[in-house]
């Protein structure tokens, strides 16, 4: 029955050049297909197999939400409390946001800030050093105006759940959902996957080839932090076909797991007419395929692609890891499980997707050819390059110190380094390291005072967030020559 899925996951694989791949597709709440596909490491060729453990990502979201409605059925927690309530050392830049947002506001993305993600991702702070960093955001929406995704929000959230249990939210998590749902193979850390007997490896693309990358940590753990085996999701997913229910007993109530499948605020509308339109609830995407309404959650991180999903009215569900950077396969896997456990004709979604990841590779080269395009060619800095040597900080993403030798201006940040290209002007910017954790083209802009003197850097980390302007720190030789 499922040999057609077989040969398109080999397919699928081949053409967006995918090591390994974990799969299970739950019909009726029974595993129809469990297996493991290609290898977990491209350096050492060992087979993926139903227990390889993956970095699940965002997917750990489900968790952290289903964690917090167990507080919630206890009465020790309400959806709807403000978060300084539980942590009254919260605080937001908006001071409107930080006395009014909620559990939920957080569980739903839509706190006005944007991702920020450059605060946490070079993986150098824990939560608690993250925490005070928030209040130095800019937001860009109101509260509760718009969904803004946000991995912030959910190491809050985190946060909330060790306030209440007294336990630290990897303990919470394990001794609350993990080990009742007869999950037993899993740990919160890339430490601990890279210890691992059978652990997938992350694998990036660089244009159209795929290498090998380095494991990188995700500090934000309630967020996503799980590392699990394909084998082991599956009882997660059946635990929400069950309604909460592991082994006849209600574990979480089915009004907890309406409030995470209720769709809370509307996300985006999709291209294609099968898929409905997504809304978010807690910790899960609210969406329909072909009429069908479904419960999901993706993740991404460098080197790894996953999807969750649940169709609970066929009592039906789909999981795909991979360990290559976020691909259509997942995506594509997923709708044609779901095809075939309703009976239904199959859409042919590889013949459709596979037009748009060869697009894709085109419009990277078209992209980069463009942006060489607005280079202002024969321009110089205004300054001596020693002139832009100095450490700049910024409250929230810490400090960037630029260094200048004969080779030129180099940038370390936060445990990342490396030289800086004359770009134009006063703008130089960071190598392009694809297979590796880095801010890569990032465009750093040096501005000056009145009198001309470099005092300042912008850099656009992410397209959703202004300018982070980190602020030079004077000398101690400058401090001296403005005292009186």
């Amino acid at each position: 029955m499922w040999s057609d899925l077989d040969s398109l996951v080999e397919a699928s694989m081949q053409e967006w050049k995918v090591p390994g791949l974990a799969l299970a597709v739950i019909q009726d709440g029974e595993i129809a297909v469990l297996k493991g596909y290609g290898v977990r490491d491209t350096g050492t060729g060992q087979p993926v197999t139903t227990d390889t453990q993956f970095l699940l990502c965002s997917i750990t979201k489900s968790f952290t939400a289903a964690g917090l409605g167990l507080l919630v059925d206890e009465r020790k927690l309400d959806w709807d409390r403000p978060v300084r309530d539980l942590i009254p050392e919260f605080r937001l830049h908006d001071p409107v946001a930080t006395e009014r947002l909620t559990l939920r506001d957080l569980l739903c993305h839509r706190s006005g800030l944007p991702r920020h993600d450059w605060v946490h991702q070079p993986g150098d702070l824990s939560g608690a050093q993250m925490l005070p960093l928030l209040r130095h955001l800019m937001p860009s929406r109101e509260l509760r105006d718009a969904f803004q995704y946000s991995n912030l929000g959910y190491m809050v959230a985190g946060i909330v759940a060790e306030r209440i249990s007294g336990l630290s939210w990897e303990d919470f998590i394990a001794e609350r959902l993990l080990k009742p749902l007869g999950i037993e193979e899993f740990s919160f850390t890339i430490e601990a996957l890279a210890a691992a007997d059978n652990a997938a490896r992350p694998h990036a693309m660089v244009d159209d080839e795929c290498t090998r990358a380095p494991l990188w940590p995700i500090r934000t753990t309630a967020g996503g932090g799980i590392n699990t085996s394909v084998a082991e999701l599956a009882k997660w997913v059946g635990f929400l076909i069950d309604e909460g229910r592991v082994n006849g007993i209600q574990l979480l109530s089915p009004q907890a797991l309406r409030e995470m499948a209720t769709p809370r605020i509307h996300m985006a509308r999709s291209e294609y007419a099968e898929i409905g339109d997504s809304h978010y609830g807690h910790g899960l995407f609210c969406e329909s395929y072909r009429g069908d309404r479904t419960l999901s959650h993706s993740g991404s991180w460098l080197g790894w692609g996953t999807l969750m999903t649940v169709m609970p009215s066929r009592r039906a569900g789909v999981v795909v890891l991979t360990n290559r950077a976020p691909s259509a396969v997942t995506s594509l896997l997923t709708y044609a499980a779901l095809d075939q456990i309703s009976g239904r004709e199959p859409v042919d979604w590889f013949s459709r997707l596979v037009p748009k990841r060869r697009g894709f590779i085109d419009q990277q080269k078209t992209d980069k050819a463009r942006r060489e395009e607005k280079r202002c060619a024969g321009t110089q800095p205004s300054h001596a390059l020693a002139e832009y040597a100095g450490i700049y900080e910024h409250p929230a993403y810490g400090r960037i110190e630029i260094t200048s030798s004969h080779l030129g201006l180099a940038w370390r940040w936060r445990g990342l380094s490396g030289p800086l290209t004359h770009w134009h002007y006063d703008v130089f910017t960071t190598p392009d390291r694809p297979s590796e954790f880095y801010p890569d083209n990032l465009a750093l802009t040096f501005l000056y005072d009145r009198e001309g003197r470099i005092d300042r850097v912008a850099a656009p980390f992410e397209p959703q967030v202004p300018d982070i302007v980190f602020q030079r720190v004077p000398e101690p030789a400058d401090a001296a020559e403005e005292k009186p």
